[in-house]
């Protein structure tokens, strides 16, 4: 694609932005209003595939739409995406049931699957090598912006409105997304004939959506040598043997293998699926801590995962200018380095500790997620050529979605299995009357008033000895980071990219 002179940058980035912050503000508002969401519904045992099935989707799309992209460009694939999201979301704030929503968010996920990668990848066509480190610093601190503004206003708007309107308030931004992107974007598009690979797809979907069932289920409704989790076990196993061998033998791969030979790329995907799931785990459990077991009110459950916002932007803006004087790998151990902390907090984190701890924790976390994502981003992008940049771009946005999906999954399941072990072991109170779904009474603070102190006691002590494991888990994805980004070049790759970067500038 050749970019066009009637192109307006500076209106297309912001269109791009918006987008890209439309699917962002999505994991943080939700989170917060999903105590209440559980409350109301009153199903918690339900509660982690909420933030799977809209993962799951968004993992199996993403490269599919960056196929179509080339095929047909960028602008109607991302404003096809942005509509199906919308629609997922109008139906969100309809659901009456726990798995009406569940469905309705499998829609919105197969919208967002288009936005991030190709608004990122609108992004590299239409700017240079030098510009893309400044520019690629504000497309991560979007996911900072949201952290500001998603927490607060999803905690407002469910303690002042209802919480069907944090899918609603989608709409308004999602129609000035589209605006901005017909009006302005105007590309020159080179025909190819183009093959998508949907049994790759298919079987990604199976493998993916089996291993979920298996991580959330096992050790709660089904015994982890039951049938049901062992036939899943071996689908999903088969699944993703046949997912390698026909991504090998595919015209045009889903995802291709090859890219995998660049020791920079297979790192910073490593790194974005270890990530992607610690993201998930801070933002999906942390308000159910913070009202729950502190009983704090939804907007004080907000302003803990707010203040990852502080940290985000501020460390994005800087990853820009640290590329360039100290390299990738310099800023990345930062980053893993702010991960580790704000981790830790949260590994120690207790009730009386009170919600400013758990803000700082957000902090760091951001800090970590702002300097890890843009080094890498840029990083791709500078290892490859064109041809390639979208099809790496959406790899590494397909592997954060992956660890987001796993890490859902996995840490749900963690919660689910701890609690419902905590429950069944008491001698206070007849677990045949007390189930995982009693838990969503914490979250409801006229329901929690009313609770016998003993039963309330009870509850609080499972949830917080089960969010502990789960942060624990956390840590562990945490550290794994720091050692994966340690094994980036010390001088070579990294710097010889930095180098291209502060040559094209000087050029």
């Amino acid at each position: 694609m050749k970019n066009s002179l009637k192109t307006n940058r500076p209106l297309v980035l912001a269109s791009v932005i918006l987008a890209m912050f439309l699917a962002a503000i999505e994991a943080t508002i939700v989170s917060t209003a999903m105590p209440a969401i559980a409350a109301d519904l009153e199903d918690f045992s339900l509660y982690s595939w909420v933030f799977s099935a809209y993962l799951l989707m968004n993992a199996v799309t993403v490269l599919i739409y960056g196929k179509l992209s080339d095929l047909f460009g960028r602008k109607p694939i991302i404003v096809f995406g942005i509509i199906i999201f919308m629609l997922g979301s109008i139906l969100c704030g309809f659901a009456t049931s726990m798995e009406m929503l569940i469905a309705f968010r499998f829609l919105q996920g197969a919208g967002a699957g288009a936005v991030m990668p190709i608004a990122s990848t609108i992004v590299g066509d239409i700017y240079t090598k030098e510009e893309r480190a400044k520019i690629q610093g504000y497309l991560s601190s979007v996911w900072g912006i949201s952290a500001i503004t998603g927490p607060a206003l999803g905690g407002l708007i469910v303690e002042y409105l209802s919480w069907h309107y944090v899918f609603w308030i989608n709409i308004p931004l999602g129609i000035l997304a589209i605006m901005g992107i017909v009006l302005f974007l105007h590309e020159d598009i080179t025909k190819k004939k183009h093959i998508i690979d949907y049994q790759g797809a298919v079987l990604l979907l199976i493998s993916i959506s089996t291993l979920m069932f298996v991580l959330v289920e096992g050790g709660v409704h089904y015994e982890w040598t039951s049938w049901q989790i062992i036939t899943l076990s071996i689908v999903c196993l088969t699944a993703t043997v046949l997912f390698f061998f026909q991504e090998k033998r595919a015209y045009e791969p889903m995802l291709p293998l090859d890219i995998w030979n660049n020791r920079s790329i297979v790192i910073a995907n490593i790194t974005a699926l270890t990530t992607g799931a610690m993201l998930i785990g801070i933002s999906s459990f942390l308000p159910a801590f913070v009202q729950g077991v502190m009983e704090r009110t939804p907007i004080v459950a907000g302003f803990t995962l707010t203040t990852m916002s502080i940290g985000w932007p501020i460390a994005a803006t800087f990853a820009g200018q640290m590329l360039l004087k100290i390299g990738y790998r310099k800023t990345a151990v930062l980053g893993g380095l702010g991960l580790l902390i704000g981790s830790s907090i949260f590994v120690t984190l207790t009730a009386e500790a009170g919600p400013v701890i758990a803000a700082v924790g957000s902090f760091f976390i951001g800090v970590g997620m702002g300097l890890t994502t843009t080094a890498f981003i840029v990083s791709i992008q500078t290892a490859v050529s064109w041809q390639r940049r979208g099809v790496a771009t959406a790899s590494f946005m397909f592997m954060r979605t992956i660890g987001s999906t796993i890490g859902a999954a996995l840490l749900g399941g963690i919660l689910n299995s701890r609690l419902y072990q905590h429950i069944a072991s008491s001698n206070e109170v007849n677990s045949a009357n007390l189930n995982l779904d009693a838990t969503t009474v914490l979250l409801d603070a006229q329901r929690r008033s009313a609770l016998p102190i003993e039963l309330k006691q009870l509850l609080q002590e499972g949830l917080s000895i089960a969010l502990h494991n789960v942060y624990v888990v956390v840590g562990i994805f945490a550290l794994v980071s720091m050692v994966v980004i340690f094994l980036l070049p010390k001088s070579e790759e990294s710097d010889n990219q930095s180098n291209q970067l502060k040559q094209t500038r000087t050029s």
